[in-house]
């Protein structure tokens, strides 16, 4: 699984656990390294690779050995964990793990766990800083629950969700290679990922009084729009009336429909217009109804309107003559 991870950011091979230990205390997560039998004489056979990608950390530690790992709580990082080898015990307050090789676990800020590596235990460690899911979360959602975003301590089978896992492959591939500042290259493989997690993982983003607030929103939208259908309405306003962010109004209608709120509009306008002139017995012209619509540009109006009906405006209206 994940063959050659990060095999170009190697930072240790072959050291001492304590070594790798105090680097990710610095880099990845603060932690104390316990064992349940020190030997300083043993052969050192830890490793650590670990890369920067654009703004979060992606680490592969092996400590060799059975250690046991004390983490007082994680300080305004998630932590996505995938064990590639070995097996791995979390012992949370009120809940024992123990996850296997291809299993993966979101953990976040603010919990306090032991957990337990087996001497052959192998994890991918994704760092991901609060702040970049609470991004995607308003980007996505349009809202961040008011304790934070909290994921479910829910263990998936990463050889379940394909999709998931060839991203994460990618990533790592990525991130392998880029040895150069290509971090506007990076980003979009970052934000993907970031969505994805909050895609697979259940939230209490999705629970709650507030979860159908978005949709009673976006119903009140519909509702203004079918009733100003004639005016020049723009996403601010739509925003207003429905007193959400103007990038929730983008993301409602990209959820419903796949466009955008502009294009929502406009394609309603149409439709209203046809209306009238099938039914409307006081439309004379189709030019003073296209004015009365907000459609100016008379040449781009009808090319939208047949693009959408297969017929011009003006076969319409003869047609109810």
């Amino acid at each position: 699984m994940f063959s050659n991870v990060l095999s170009n950011a190697v930072v240790f091979d072959h050291a001492h656990p304590l070594e790798v230990s105090d680097y990710v205390n610095q880099h990845v997560g603060q932690h104390r390294l316990e064992f349940s039998d020190l030997n300083l004489s043993r052969r050192p056979s830890s490793r650590l690779r670990y890369r920067n990608f654009a703004g979060i950390g992606l680490s592969s530690i092996s400590y060799g050995d059975d250690v046991q790992v004390r983490c007082p709580e994680l300080q305004g990082i998630y932590h996505f964990q995938v064990v590639t080898q070995g097996e791995c015990r979390w012992h949370f307050r009120d809940q024992r793990l123990l996850l296997r090789r291809g299993q993966a676990l979101m953990m976040n800020p603010g919990e306090q766990m032991d957990l337990a590596y087996s001497g052959d235990c192998e994890k991918v460690i994704v760092k991901v800083p609060e702040e970049l899911v609470r991004e995607a979360c308003l980007e996505q959602a349009g809202r961040v629950p008011r304790a934070g975003i909290r994921f479910e301590r829910k263990v998936i089978e990463l050889e379940q969700s394909l999709c998931f896992m060839r991203l994460l492959d990618a990533l790592l591939l990525e991130a392998n290679e880029s040895e150069l500042d290509l971090s506007h290259l990076q980003l979009p493989y970052r934000d993907i990922l970031i969505r994805k997690l909050l895609q697979q993982f259940d939230s209490n983003l999705g629970s709650g009084n507030d979860c159908t607030i978005n949709d009673r929103s976006f119903t009140q939208l519909l509702a203004y729009i079918e009733a100003h259908v004639r005016d020049d309405l723009c996403v601010e306003e739509l925003a207003q009336i429905g007193n959400v962010s103007v990038r929730t109004v983008y993301n409602l209608f990209a959820k419903y429909f796949n466009v955008t709120p502009k294009l929502f509009i406009k394609q309603s306008k149409l439709k209203s217009l046809r209306e009238d002139l099938r039914h409307n017995s006081g439309i004379r012209n189709v030019t003073e109804v296209a004015l009365d619509y907000g459609f100016t540009h008379l040449g781009r109006f009808s090319s939208d309107y047949r693009k959408m009906f297969g017929e011009l405006p003006s076969e319409t209206l003869r047609q109810k003559r």
